[in-house]
This record gives C-alpha cells, sequence and structure tokens, in this order.
C-alpha cells in the first residue's frame, strides 16, 4: 500500500498534471496485473502499459509522482513496481553510504 503520509497537499495545481496523461484513454487493466499474471502475459501487459508512457507528455511528472509515495502496484512513469523497488532500494543506500 502507498504510504499517504507522503502524498502532496490535495490541491488541483499537484494533481492536475494527471489529467494531461495519455494513460486517461486506456484501460486501466494495461497498467496493473490481474492476481497471478506470471511470465510472457506479464511482460505483454507490462510492455504495452510502458508503450503507452513512452509517448505521455507528463512521463517525468508520474515517475517522480510514484517514486515519491512509493506506489506499490502497476506501472507509472515507464516503470514497472520491480523497476521502482530497485530505484528506492539503491537511493536508500546511497544515503547510508553518504
Amino acid at each position: 500500500m502507498a504510504d499517504f503520509r507522503r502524498l502532496p497537499e490535495p490541491t488541483s495545481g499537484e494533481w492536475e498534471w494527471q489529467a494531461q496523461g495519455a494513460c486517461r484513454s486506456v484501460d486501466a487493466t494495461v497498467f496493473f496485473h490481474p492476481d497471478f499474471e506470471r511470465g510472457e502475459a506479464r511482460a505483454r501487459r507490462t510492455a504495452a502499459a510502458k508503450a503507452v508512457c513512452a509517448g505521455c507528455p507528463v512521463v517525468q511528472r508520474c515517475r517522480d509522482h510514484a517514486l515519491t509515495v512509493q506506489e506499490p502496484y502497476g506501472t507509472w512513469g515507464g516503470l514497472d513496481e520491480l523497476e521502482r523497488k530497485d530505484i528506492i532500494k539503491d537511493a536508500r543506500r546511497r544515503v547510508r553510504v553518504a
């Protein structure tokens, strides 16, 4: 579950970027895997989601949001769950080393 304490205040300026997302016209099931989806089916769905993200005008804002609140599920900003976990883990490792 996302840590809601990391979410920005509920002002329209913080969230209006979402209205510009390329994903707005795509079924959400492209971005969130069904229970027990594995292997090639998951890889195809994730690739389709990332293809939508690749042409999105707010992909960086979406990615920043997902990393900030540590979205646990789905493809956000062109990154799947495992890619986000790796980025967050690497960032924590760098902070500990510094």
